[in-house]
């Protein structure tokens, strides 16, 4: 800590999660005006509290050598394996579920912090093999460091989180100066990883949902995408159909905050997470929406701007793996909002509301934060 120069930190990131997170809360709250159960469970006390924590996490991680997380790479890759697993066996007996951790009335996903623990872990491998990125036992070896944390999160079962970190895995092997022929090869080899993954949760199936690797409500959500039926009342293609008339209720300056007919009467379905993006855009319209997607832009930029600016292939590779991340689910959440990808569980960074993956978030910005204040060149 010692090496630490203040002047480095990078506080234009840290004021944009800043503006986006404050947004998020107060979107939050307008979309869940109206909705007894969500407001007595104290849905914005939660969130606020989230990211309160989070951000007690962004400045201790920021002033931790980031260095000190690649001697540890083993111990918490082990960790989180472990800790997917002991979900998967025991989470439905012991917790409810085989997805959360219940900690009195918070819920842990052990998923979402998994997301960090692949880029660091990966980051390491990739920087003490840089050497050997270009041999094929380098990528096998890569791949299956990162199978056994998928596998373990596909049983769960969570496809979106599995994509994720194997987009992970895939950016952070191109970033490290894969060639092109054997990058195509690793894309193919993560393709058949899905292809084995799908029609397995498919075959396990349960109508019922008393089991299997895959619930009636996923299946949905994959059938009305590839065949909607537009004459649907109910299930993902309707919440995807509200979720449009809600952004095109928007219109270029939106209803006003509090105001949104889709969103007041409770028309748009799970407007205070998975479609948060159509929420705001109904209340604050084009403009609105554009200005949260410019500064998920800029956060981006400054992720990748810390890759550049670092002093070592570890530090970039950490950076990289932040701005692929909030990228990644970017695209996906708004992407699901606009009917152009399936509907999947991945949140809007620092807007939706989900404490595991807020406080995900924001140790992804401590850890850019941590490669910035260490780097040898001041910036302006």
């Amino acid at each position: 800590m010692r090496n630490i120069s203040w002047r480095h930190f990078d506080f234009w990131l840290l004021g944009a999660v800043a503006f986006l997170t404050i947004f998020g809360v107060t979107m939050i709250r307008s979309a869940i005006a109206g909705n007894i159960e969500l407001v007595e469970a104290n849905t914005v006390i939660k969130q606020i509290i989230f990211a309160g924590i989070g951000l007690v996490i962004l400045i201790i991680t920021a002033m931790i050598d980031y260095r000190y997380w690649g001697a540890l790479s083993s111990i918490l890759f082990l960790v989180t394996v472990g800790a997917l697993a002991v979900l998967f066996i025991f989470g439905g007996a012991l917790f409810g579920s085989s997805r959360w951790f219940s900690v009195g009335p918070i819920l842990i996903q052990p998923s979402e912090f998994a997301k960090i623990v692949i880029i660091l872990v990966l980051a390491n491998f990739f920087s003490q093999n840089i050497e050997k990125i270009k041999k094929p036992v380098t990528v096998f070896r890569s791949l299956m460091v990162t199978f056994f944390i998928i596998v373990w999160i596909i049983l769960q079962p969570d496809l979106s989180t599995s994509i994720v970190i194997l987009v992970l895995w895939f950016a952070l092997l191109w970033a490290s100066g894969l060639d092109i022929k054997l990058l195509l090869i690793s894309g193919g080899a993560g393709i058949l990883i899905l292809g084995i993954g799908i029609p397995l949760m498919l075959l396990n199936y349960d109508p019922e949902n008393t089991g299997g690797l895959i619930r009636p409500y996923q299946l949905d959500r994959i059938i009305n995408f590839v065949f909607p039926d537009p004459n649907a009342r109910f299930g993902a293609i309707y919440n995807v159909q509200q979720a449009l008339i809600s952004i095109g209720e928007g219109g270029w300056f939106g209803q006003g905050y509090g105001s949104g007919s889709q969103v007041q009467l409770r028309f748009l379905k799970v407007r205070h997470s998975d479609f948060i993006f159509s929420a705001l855009s109904e209340e604050f319209g084009f403009v609105g929406a554009f200005v949260v997607i410019a500064t998920l832009a800029f956060i981006i930029a400054r992720c990748l701007r810390a890759a550049r600016l670092s002093s070592d292939t570890y530090g970039a590779l950490i950076a990289f793996g932040a701005a692929t991340l909030i990228s990644f689910q970017t695209i996906v959440n708004i992407g699901m909002n606009l009917n152009l990808l399936p509907v999947t569980g991945l949140t809007l960074p620092f807007v939706s509301y989900g404490g595991s993956s807020l406080i995900t978030l924001f140790l992804a910005i401590g850890l850019v934060e941590s490669v910035v204040l260490r780097h040898k060149d001041l910036e302006f």
